[in-house]
């Protein structure tokens, strides 16, 4: 990844390139798209804002450019320019300015609580909704033989009470992912190390617990909006909780292995480790684990 992050760093040219490419790409492979942000991250972050809406200007114009002789129609570019591009502009400018990867993450999240905030006022009934987006997949797998008639009605039913929020964690993730990917990609070229020792160092504050454990209850009780929330805010918690397992990682000098196969076990048995990595961050807010493992380490050393 450094030399494509060498390339972005030429010009606005090889910039504007990477990002056009890459955001049209991801019309086609979704997670291309990180790249594409990424590439406007890269440039805010060392270049400040004013070279990152260039950028935003050059990559609008000409992908919308390439959609209208390809498509016939510009609006392509637009919507790359809102979806993907500006969201993460500003992220890399609230990080650029205060150096504070904790307030950018939260930030993020209150972004995507007011996604879930619009969809409500919007939609009169996300449920229904969701519902009627999803029925054709449903009758899909009916028709396949898959599933059975009144097992799929519970499924898809309480999928359609999650899909708000999911919507919304999933693109905070896919725009912090993005952050990410600049970030690290600012450290290999300028600053070796250092996003590793900024993630790691990462702490979403007590009151994100706090607020955790309240909307939890709330969606156990009155379900609704609550639902909507406790994934956003069970994003953050794991964030953190994929922070002190690198810090750990970082203070016993572990082989690289162990963490390879964090992330193999992520992919393969997402939801029992998203929650243990969940339950992971929230009880670091409260038992500070980095603190006490760093004094132990620390204290047998002197030993």
């Amino acid at each position: 990844m450094k030399p494509l992050a060498n390339f972005i760093m030429r010009g606005y040219s090889p910039a504007t390139l990477v990002a056009t490419v890459a955001g049209l790409l991801s019309l086609l492979i979704p997670f291309v798209g990180l790249i594409s942000s990424a590439a406007v991250g890269l440039v805010t972050l060392r270049q400040g804002a004013r070279p990152g809406m260039l950028l935003l200007g050059t990559s609008t114009l000409a992908s919308g450019l390439i959609a209208w002789l390809a498509l016939g129609s510009p609006l392509i570019g637009l919507g790359l320019l809102l979806v993907l591009w500006v969201p993460i502009w500003g992220l890399a400018i609230i990080l650029r300015s205060t150096r504070a990867l904790n307030l950018t993450v939260q930030l993020a999240a209150l972004g995507g609580i007011v996604v879930v905030l619009v969809v409500r006022l919007i939609v009169n009934d996300p449920e229904s909704y969701w519902r009627e987006l999803i029925e054709p997949l449903r009758q899909s797998l009916l028709n396949d033989g898959l599933v059975e008639a009144e097992a799929s009605e519970v499924l898809f039913a309480r999928l359609t009470q999650w899909m708000t929020g999911a919507f919304a964690t999933a693109l905070v993730l896919q725009y912090l992912a993005s952050l990410f990917l600049a970030r690290s990609w600012q450290a290999r070229l300028y600053n070796p190390g250092g996003f590793g020792a900024e993630f790691r160092a990462l702490r979403v504050g007590s009151p994100v617990g706090w607020l955790f454990v309240l909307v939890l209850a709330w969606g156990l009780v009155a379900q609704g909006l609550a639902l909507d929330l406790i994934p956003i805010l069970g994003l953050l918690l794991f964030l953190q909780g994929l922070a002190v397992i690198h810090h750990l990682h970082e203070l016993r000098k572990v082989h690289q292995g162990w963490l390879v196969a964090l992330y193999v076990l992520l992919v393969f048995f997402m939801p029992q480790m998203v929650l243990l990595l969940i339950s992971l961050g929230l009880i670091d807010l409260w038992a500070d684990i980095r603190a006490r493992v760093e004094q132990r380490v620390s204290g047998t050393g002197k030993s």
